[in-house]
This record gives structure tokens, sequence and C-alpha cells, in this order.
């Protein structure tokens, strides 16, 4: 138990992190700051600080895909950085193992599984072929921002610059 003492007030740290846990699942669950203050009987104005405090960047979704990338973990750790929601970021042979390892049928669901879950952000970035690129621009219906990284076929790993992900996201944020 992480106990505070305030003046007089004895307050338990732990209590505060579940009710606040609580609170933000309930506006994650689509609640309005209005219902949850009602469910809580807590003022509204207390759940829009908490989410002030707490926010990380205004504007949509971001997703970014990338292969063959051969400086995936450089470019993970700026998308983590800049709060990208999802990311995707595969060398070539992580690629080749993935197609691979899985059965047609198993290979076809998991595309289609991975291709409803990127349609729901609101912008993707997507690192690949020209021919990739464009076939990924005609699959999805959201916002894709492409970025060729060469000639289709790739069939090594392509180093992209990561400070050119980070402009390139910020921009995207309206930062």
């Amino acid at each position: 138990m992480a106990l505070i003492r305030v003046g007089d007030k004895l307050i338990d740290r732990n209590r505060i992190d579940r009710a606040i846990d609580r609170i933000l699942d309930e506006r994650r669950k689509g609640r309005s700051q209005q219902e949850v203050a009602e469910k809580f009987k807590i003022d509204r104005s207390f759940i829009s600080r908490l989410e002030n405090l707490g926010e990380v960047r205004k504007g949509g979704t971001i997703a970014v895909i990338g292969f063959p990338i051969g400086n995936k973990e450089e470019l993970h750790q700026v998308c983590q950085e800049e709060g990208v929601d999802f990311t995707l970021l595969l060398t070539e042979k992580e690629r080749w193992a993935y197609v691979e390892e899985r059965s047609g049928i198993e290979l076809v669901n998991e595309i289609m599984q991975l291709i409803r879950r990127v349609r729901t952000y609101d912008t993707v970035i997507v690192l690949g072929s020209d021919k990739r690129v464009e076939m990924i621009q005609a699959l999805l219906d959201t916002d894709v921002v492409s970025e060729p990284i060469g000639h289709s076929p790739l069939r090594q790993d392509v180093y992209y610059e990561p400070e050119k992900l980070r402009a390139l996201i910020r921009a995207l944020q309206g930062r």
C-alpha cells in the first residue's frame, strides 16, 4: 500500500490510481466526460484536467507500416516517441518468415485481419517499394501517406532516415 501523508489526511496512492484507471476506461468506451463525472460523483472539469495532464497529442490516429526495413528498431523508437498508435515494421528476413510459416488460408486470414485493423486508423504511413505502396493505397479506405523506399521488387533491407519519419509524423500531427 502506498500511503502518503498530506497534512492531517492519509492518502492511498493505489486507490487514486485505480480510480483514474476506471475513469479513463469509461472515457475510452465512449462515454462523455459528463456521464463519467456523474457515475463517479466528481466534477466534469476534473476529468477534463486529468485528460489534459496526460495528453500526448491531439488529432487523428496514425499507423506506420514498412518493409523491408533495415533500421526497424530505430524507426520503431521514433514511432513510440511520437505517439504513433500502431507500428508494423519488418525486415526482409521477417517478411519472408511471416509468409513461409503460415498455410495459404492462414496467411490470407491474417492479412485480411491486418487490413481491417489498419483501416481503423485515420492516417497510415507506408514505407515500401513503389508497387507495394500503390497496392496498399488501393486496399485501404483511409488517408495513406506513401513513402516509396525503392523500386519493386525490393529484395534487401532499406535504411530509412529516422528524422525524416519523425518530421513526417509531426507534420501529420500539426506540430
